[in-house]
């Protein structure tokens, strides 16, 4: 009887040790398959991840962003919709159009990216060019020395001359020299030459500069200032928006350089799109340029 209570309690041993092994193969087999699904499901995410890594440096590198302020008709502006070619502009409800825009898209176009339009104060553009936010400025800026220090421009795409905007029908209206202009109340953008040639006329008035060509219209009109310094064509666009304001050009008029009325694409430092950029406009010809113009200053918005 002792015998065979041994021999009962050994063989119950050795089931328990049998379900004991066979629990443990279970749990090693069930602890690697879930280490395998792990690794499998941070595999597919790792590739999922620099796919879309991937795709986003493509989008990236496939947009050519330019910055402008989009208040300087005829040569750019803000807009409600896309009529007349405008350009949507980023992270904003808005549209961009003009003159600058045009050879915008042409340049993007040549280069073969998609144009993207960021609106940026003019005192931003450079240094927002300068930090990569922005891949050009094409906003009706001169290659002056002074930004030349700072940034590289493009060959030249619009020249123009230096004009002043006055009241119609007021005491400046019949002006021919820029000394006619003595006593005068007047101003210009910031940070930009036309402001600095306002020294030339003997015993002006100078005002304060003004940061855009809004707020000077506004300042015309109200009589705030007497008159203020421009460019040919957004004289021409300040008449087309408002009939009370004048353009005046002159037979004695502001003594500038070259760099002073011409206007460039600001790039970078050693940009590598310097060169594609002056490829681009070299495809433009002057008629083309004309073309694009005259049809900014029709279609520019009737109020600014």
């Amino acid at each position: 009887m002792k015998k065979k209570l041994l021999m009962l309690i050994a063989l119950s041993l050795s089931v328990v040790m049998l379900l004991s092994a066979c629990g443990k193969t279970s749990d090693t087999a069930d602890t690697s398959a879930g280490e395998v699904n792990s690794t499998s499901n941070a595999d597919n995410t790792s590739e999922a991840d620099n796919t879309s890594e991937e795709d986003n440096t493509q989008e990236e590198d496939n947009t050519f962003k330019v910055g402008l302020e989009a208040g300087y008709p005829p040569f750019n502006w803000t807009q409600l919709d896309d009529s007349n070619g405008a350009v949507k502009i980023a992270n904003a409800a808005e549209y961009a159009g003009g003159y600058d825009v045009e050879i915008a898209k042409l340049i993007a176009e040549s280069l073969g990216k998609k144009l993207l339009i960021y609106k940026i104060e003019w005192d931003g553009l450079i240094p927002a060019l300068q930090s990569g936010k922005i891949d050009a400025i094409i906003a009706g800026m001169s290659p002056t020395a002074e930004r030349k220090e700072s940034i590289d421009f493009s060959d030249i795409y619009y020249t123009s001359d230096l004009v002043m905007v006055v009241k119609r029908g007021g005491k400046y209206d019949g002006a021919t020299s820029i000394q006619d202009f003595k006593g005068a109340k007047i101003t210009a953008q910031l940070n930009t030459f036309h402001y600095t040639v306002i020294d030339q006329i003997e015993g002006v008035n100078k005002q304060t500069a003004m940061d855009n060509f809004p707020a000077m219209r506004v300042a015309l009109e109200s009589g705030i200032i007497d008159g203020y310094v421009s460019e040919r064509p957004e004289g021409i666009s300040a008449e087309a928006a408002n009939k009370n304001f004048k353009m005046v050009e002159f037979t004695d008029g502001f003594k500038t350089s070259p760099e002073d009325t011409a206007i460039a694409v600001g790039l970078r430092k050693g940009s590598e799109l310097t060169e594609q950029i002056n490829k681009a406009l070299a495809k433009i010809p002057e008629e083309k340029r004309k073309e694009l113009m005259d049809n900014a200053i029709k279609n520019q918005p009737a109020a600014e």
